[in-house]
C-alpha cells in the first residue's frame, strides 16, 4: 500500500545487499516522461495499471538480484500477482489504514485519495489485503517501525527463510 515504506524501506535493502534497487511507479514516470498523477487524470486508472503491468514484468525478467518496490495496486490484476508469485522473497510491508492516513497527511498527488484518504485507504485495505496475503512469503507489520527497523525485521526474514514478522 502506498505509505507503508516501500520506497525508504526497499532503498535501505538493495544498498545493504548490494542490489539494484527498482522503484515501479518511478519506473513508469522514467519510462513515459510524466507523473503518475498526470497519466491518472489524462489518460485514466486503465493506462496507468498497463504501463504498471509492463514496467513489472521487466523489472522480474532481470538476471541481476534487485529489490523491486512494487505499486500498492499492482496486486489487483491476476497476471501480475501470478508474475509476482514466480520470483521469492516476496515481502508485505503490511501497514493499518490509519497509519497510511497519518503518514500521507494532506498528500496531493495520490490520484487515489481524493476527498476522504482515511476512508480510501480503508477502502483499498479491504479489497487488496487477500492479494498481499496471496503473494507474499513474508510479512512484516511497520505500523511502529522505523524503516531501519523495518530493514533489520526483513533482513532476519530472509535469512531464517520467509515467514510472518511483526
Amino acid at each position: 500500500m502506498m505509505a507503508s515504506g516501500k520506497t525508504s524501506v526497499g532503498r535501505r535493502l538493495a544498498r545493504s545487499r548490494g542490489w539494484q534497487f527498482f522503484d515501479s511507479d518511478g519506473q513508469v514516470e522514467a519510462m513515459t516522461g510524466r507523473t503518475v498523477a498526470d497519466i491518472w487524470r489524462t489518460d485514466g486508472e486503465a493506462a496507468f495499471r498497463r504501463l504498471e503491468a509492463q514496467v513489472l514484468a521487466e523489472a522480474l525478467a532481470s538476471r541481476n538480484p534487485r529489490v523491486i518496490a512494487a505499486a500498492g495496486g499492482t496486486v489487483l490484476d491476476p497476471g501480475n500477482r501470478w508474475l509476482i508469485g514466480r520470483h521469492h522473497p516476496v515481502v508485505w510491508l503490511r501497514a493499518r489504514p490509519d497509519t497510511l492516513a497519518g503518514r500521507l497527511g494532506s498528500s496531493t498527488h495520490r490520484p487515489l485519495l481524493d476527498g476522504d484518504p482515511a476512508g480510501v485507504l480503508a477502502a483499498l485495505d479491504a479489497v487488496r489485503r487477500p492479494f498481499y496475503d496471496e503473494v507474499a512469503d513474508l510479512v512484516v507489520d511497520v505500523d511502529d517501525l522505523t524503516p531501519d527497523q523495518v530493514v533489520a525485521c526483513v533482513e532476519a526474514g530472509l535469512e531464517h527463510g520467509a515467514g510472518r514478522h511483526g
